[in-house]
């Protein structure tokens, strides 16, 4: 079998975080959630052991969104695959605080699995909510950039990011540094889809509830996942032949 390999040098500052990440992804299973399977310490570095996902990530697909765009029905397929991962994540108290296309993996048969659990946070009976402000800027939601407190529904407002990521080609405000990007989202706002017409209305209505600033209304993983913009969701084989294209495209851009 083939595996992936992570390997970490570990520091007195990352060992926290380290033990953390891998306690989180350790009890983690689900179709939808790359697969943990051992971790080993080599002399200073940590090598953690994964399942392998052998169509890349998500954003490999997007950088060739000039030649490559996902249609509704497969933006609709990720964004149901993704769901399935928070809510069963989010069932067991914890936030990932990282949703975007890097972190969203393939397998060359079209499955899509949630990976990197460096930012997730275990929320606990005491300590429902958080208020420390991690994530990557562009995909954070306003009530972290504004460090007050937050749960859950930070990852359904970054699935709302990445939705327009997969719209769009990448997430809004990207042609500014992050400290802006971060001062336009609570200013600002995230502003509409460049291509209006190209979407359904349940397409909006969705992507939408996702970036919706009122956090009391902003749905939650279950509530979204009986959508029905899901219902039109492709089956996993019609993504082959984009992870292949995009593949293919790489590999021309790479012996250029």
């Amino acid at each position: 079998r083939k595996l992936a390999l992570k390997k970490m040098t570990l520091t007195q500052q990352n060992m926290a975080l380290m033990a953390s990440e891998i306690s989180i992804m350790k009890n983690s299973r689900h179709p939808n959630v790359v697969e943990y399977i051992e971790s080993y310490l080599v002399r200073d570095k940590l090598w953690v052991v994964m399942e392998y996902m052998d169509g890349g990530c998500l954003t490999e697909i997007l950088d060739q969104f000039e030649t490559v765009r996902l249609s509704e029905a497969q933006v609709a397929y990720v964004c149901r695959c993704t769901l399935r991962a928070l809510s069963y994540i989010h069932s067991l108290h914890r936030i990932h605080r990282d949703i975007k296309s890097d972190n969203i993996l393939l397998g060359a048969d079209g499955t899509v699995k949630l990976a990197d659990f460096g930012y997730a946070a275990q929320l606990t009976q005491t300590k429902q909510k958080r208020t420390t402000i991690v994530g990557t800027p562009y995909w954070m939601a306003p009530e972290v950039i504004r460090g007050q407190n937050y749960d859950t529904k930070v990852d359904i407002w970054s699935l709302g990011i990445m939705m327009m990521e997969m719209a769009q080609g990448e997430p809004p405000y990207m042609e500014f540094p992050p400290l802006r990007a971060l001062f336009l989202i609570t200013t600002k706002g995230i502003p509409p889809l460049k291509e209006q017409m190209r979407w359904s209305p349940d397409f909006h209505s969705f992507f939408n509830a996702c970036i919706d600033v009122k956090v009391e209304t902003r749905p939650d993983a279950d509530t979204l996942l009986a959508h029905p913009f899901l219902a039109q969701a492709s089956e996993p084989a019609e993504l082959i032949p984009f992870i292949q294209k995009a593949k293919e495209l790489q590999m021309q851009d790479t012996l250029e």
